[in-house]
């Protein structure tokens, strides 16, 4: 069974959203014990800054969704077309999805420049700048960028219909002569 190789690129991000949702757990724990056995002493801001973790997570975990072809779309379509009317397929759908994800940096950079002008922060007594959880929206739009670039290309111009298939395969699902694909990196 083949197995698909991590790049650096993978393992620093998959690294840190798995270290971004184990300090919203630890928060989390901190606030519900503080509430309920330390009430003299609970943070009050504690949902706030979960949420910020949490979406900052889910920002930068949307690269890898794009990497292992796991966001949302219409495979029942492509899975009707031959392996070349997929490629094409999937051309445009990168080209479609770069242009979403080239307004997302463009609007979400002008939120964060926006916050940064207005010096904009949370209600709560952290005063947490909001700037930087604004900009987990650029980010995640960039990090997607890139990764619908390395797709597009290689649908441009690495095609392989054998190893480049429509949805998810397993590896002992595949016919005895084809290896498992590495997902799009």
């Amino acid at each position: 069974m083949a197995q698909a190789k991590d790049t650096i690129w993978d393992t620093i991000e998959r690294t840190l959203v798995g270290l971004l949702g184990a300090l919203a757990m630890i928060v989390g724990i901190v606030q519900v014990a503080g509430r309920y056995l330390f009430p003299e002493h609970a943070i009050s801001w504690a949902e706030e800054v979960i949420v910020y973790l949490v979406v900052w997570g889910v920002m930068i975990i949307s690269s890898q969704l794009v990497r292992t072809d796991g966001h949302v779309r219409p495979d029942l379509v492509l899975r009707l077309v031959p392996p070349a009317g997929q490629r094409w397929m999937e051309a445009f759908n990168c080209v479609v999805a770069l242009a979403f994800c080239v307004g997302m940096i463009w609007y979400g950079w002008q939120i964060v420049d926006t916050s940064l002008l207005l010096d904009e922060r949370s209600a709560t007594d952290l005063g947490f700048p909001m700037w930087i959880y604004y900009t987990a929206l650029p980010a995640g739009g960039v990090l997607m960028t890139v990764r619908y670039l390395i797709r597009l290309y290689r649908y441009l111009f690495r095609f392989d219909p054998a190893t480049m298939t429509v949805g998810h395969v397993l590896p002992d699902e595949m016919p005895a002569n084809m290896t498992a694909p590495i997902p799009n990196d």
